[in-house]
């Protein structure tokens, strides 16, 4: 039976140029350090950073 208490955690990406974000999941083991993505941003219309929050 699999445990909830794992490597994976629930993160918040919030983007760089609005108050827009994104949720999604990462491993702490793979990537400790905070995640930077490039996705698409509806309030700005086009494609920037996103940067991961705590």
């Amino acid at each position: 039976m699999a445990t909830n208490s794992g490597a994976r955690v629930i993160v918040k990406l919030r983007s760089t140029e609005s108050p827009h974000a994104y949720t999604t999941t990462k491993s702490r083991r793979n990537t400790p350090e905070r995640m930077e993505i490039k996705k698409f941003d509806p309030v700005v219309r086009r494609h920037v950073m996103y940067r991961e929050t705590r």
